[in-house]
């Protein structure tokens, strides 16, 4: 069994989520904290829980989503995870932060390419990648079958899908990974997006006016 715990970092509230099962091994998917403040939060709750962070995940590039990875591999020796396709979005992303007014350090731990259908594992537990482009082109999700979980990213949201006007974008493949790769997973299936409150696949499926 693992269990998730949500923190909203940065100005633009991305959700950056730390999943971990009973031997206390953690995955950090999208670290966007800004500052060492932030960051501290995340420490305080690795300590009180009695963590051990082993893998940065990353869904996507973009420096919301990235911009404290360097911070957390330091304070953690990680390496971080991400699509072969994003790996220069992540790379230079301090240089984007700069553009909109937030600073980053620059990414220098080491990168590990995922591919779709590849394995992530931590603890006794193994996670999914499901390859989703259109967001841009590296957007993965994280997928945790024997618990109806989905770590989306900016895939999916709730009410609301990814936008796709930004380099690397296309709507059409959005709209085609959505429907082809995570509506297909079980209704019950729990999503969590990198902004704004959870869903469910199924209430997506029925209510989503992208997807009608």
């Amino acid at each position: 069994m693992v269990n998730y715990k949500c923190f909203f970092f940065n100005d633009l509230r991305v959700a950056c989520y730390l999943i971990w099962d009973d031997t206390c091994e953690c995955v950090i998917v999208d670290p966007g904290c800004k500052d060492e403040n932030e960051l501290g939060r995340m420490e305080k709750f690795v300590e009180e829980n009695s963590l051990i962070p082993v893998k940065i995940l990353l869904t996507h590039g973009h420096f919301d989503h990235v911009m404290g990875v360097q911070g957390v591999a330091d304070r953690w020796d990680l390496k971080a995870y991400i699509h072969p396709n994003d790996r220069n979005f992540a790379l230079t992303a301090h240089e984007s932060c700069s553009y909109f007014g937030f600073n980053m350090k620059p990414i220098t731990c080491e990168i590990v390419n995922i591919s779709d259908n590849s394995t992530i594992e931590f603890g006794t537990t193994k996670i999914k990648v499901i390859h989703t482009p259109g967001h841009t082109q590296g957007s993965v999700c994280y997928n945790y079958k024997k618990q109806k979980l989905l770590f989306c990213g900016d895939t999916l949201f709730a009410g609301s899908i990814g936008r796709t006007d930004l380099p690397g974008g296309n709507f059409d493949q959005l709209i085609e990974s959505i429907t082809q790769k995570l509506l297909s997973l079980d209704s019950a299936t729990r999503v969590m997006p990198g902004h704004g409150p959870e869903t469910t696949i199924g209430y997506e499926y029925s209510t989503n006016p992208f997807l009608g």
